[in-house]
């Protein structure tokens, strides 16, 4: 089974775009990324060794985790060996929980490099990014320096998969997270959540449209003090969300 990785796009105002791994690619094969300038993103498709890491497509497909239009479940993980981070400590501002099954396997330090990279991004929407998985805090301080993250990495480690299990993100048959997506309002209610397949990385591009369609309510400005959203129009329409069926978005609260 083939891992897919995704090289993110520019265009030419130099703002990231075009980020969605599509989901049905082939293995051993190779997709194109087209943006609206016509430029063309070879994302190649890399074996894999890691069994566990690539899993069964089809068990998370079936899988069901937190719908948009419910309240985030709580929490307080540890963002490192000596301090915890609570979800309540983030009220007032839009939220992105990335839960992912390890630190060090090759669609993980991809997928977390490229959130990386883009969170001058979310930044512009006040958005907190979050990583978690069940790796103990000692290896996500190891894991994040060795890819230089700057966002928070919380340990699901005890009670084990607790918080993934809240998010209906854990896989109990394998003993970690599933990779699946949460967009919070400012509010702590889900806005847009995706689950994908294990072994592929879903990018994000379905994530700065989710947070591109929150209002200004939802992302805790009031009339005087909200800034100008990024403009959609800047990002690929043709990648604009993930199209598979367990991408769900809350279109009441657009």
């Amino acid at each position: 089974m083939a891992a897919a990785i995704a090289t993110p796009l520019r265009n030419r105002d130099s703002r990231w775009r075009a980020y969605r791994v599509p989901s049905n690619m082939k293995d051993n094969g190779a997709a194109l990324l087209r943006g609206s300038d016509n430029s063309e993103e070879i994302v190649q498709m890399a074996d894999t060794k890691e069994a566990k890491e690539n899993g069964d497509a089809q068990r998370s497909q079936t899988a069901t985790v937190l719908a948009p239009g419910t309240q985030a479940p709580d929490f307080s993980l540890p963002s490192a060996p000596d301090r915890k981070r609570a979800l309540s400590e983030l009220r007032g501002r839009p939220v992105v929980i990335a839960f992912y099954p390890a630190d060090w396997s090759p669609v993980c330090g991809d997928q977390m490099a490229l959130y990386n990279e883009i969170l001058p991004e979310f930044d512009e929407y006040g958005a907190q990014l979050l990583g978690i998985s069940v790796d103990g805090a000692w290896c996500h301080k190891a894991f994040s320096q060795a890819r230089n993250l700057h966002f928070d990495l919380l340990a699901d480690f005890e009670p084990k998969g607790a918080v993934s299990h809240a998010y209906g993100a854990y896989r109990d048959a394998d003993g970690f997270s599933e990779r699946a997506l949460f967009v919070l309002d400012a509010n702590g209610v889900i806005r847009w959540s995706y689950l994908s397949p294990v072994g592929v990385n879903p990018g994000a591009d379905g994530i700065l449209n989710a947070l591109d369609a929150l209002t200004d309510e939802q992302r805790g400005q009031t009339s005087a003090s909200a800034t100008s959203r990024p403009a959609s129009s800047d990002r690929s329409s043709s990648s604009a969300r993930p199209s598979d069926s367990t991408a769900q978005s809350d279109s009441s609260a657009r």
